[in-house]
């Protein structure tokens, strides 16, 4: 059974194995093998992620109680976070996680979402309305890594 259920940090384990994995496997495709290991070794900053799911609106997609994606909104509008597990590409998790964003940010009053998407999401952002405002170069921890300020007007604010 599917559902989509608010992140607790009993879940950062899951969380950030998740984040990891889905760098190293689906990622790589697009950043070197220098840049996904600089970026994916912030699945160790348990802290930071265990800030994030107390102050983000973060939910989880479980597939028969398994984590197969995570996605968080902070109470800008700043999509901060949109992970699916490798296996579960192309499944409709991401889409599903989006929605339930979006409808978040509309009734937290944004107008508008925004991220910085990877390389990889680009074109899945593309597909969901978003529109680029610009490529730059964001630092991970040791390296500067390409992506794309993405932003989306939200329909039905109040």
């Amino acid at each position: 059974m599917d559902k989509i259920r608010q992140a607790t940090k009993s879940d950062v384990k899951s969380i950030t194995e998740l984040f990891y994995e889905t760098i190293q496997n689906i990622n790589i495709r697009d950043y070197s093998k220098e840049e996904v290991d600089d970026w994916s070794s912030w699945s160790n900053d348990v802290e930071k992620w265990e800030e994030g799911v107390v102050e983000q609106y973060f939910v989880l997609y479980e597939m028969d109680d398994k984590v197969v994606g995570f996605s968080s909104v902070a109470k800008d509008g700043y999509l901060d976070f949109m992970f699916t597990h490798k296996d579960f590409q192309g499944k409709g998790v991401a889409k599903r996680m989006l929605a339930e964003l979006e409808k978040k940010a509309i009734q937290q009053g944004n107008d508008f979402i925004y991220s910085d998407v990877s390389i990889t999401a680009k074109d899945f952002f593309l597909s969901q309305g978003y529109k680029i405002e610009r490529q730059q170069l964001k630092r991970s921890k040791e390296k500067e890594l390409i992506n794309f300020r993405m932003t989306k007007q939200l329909k039905g604010k109040n």
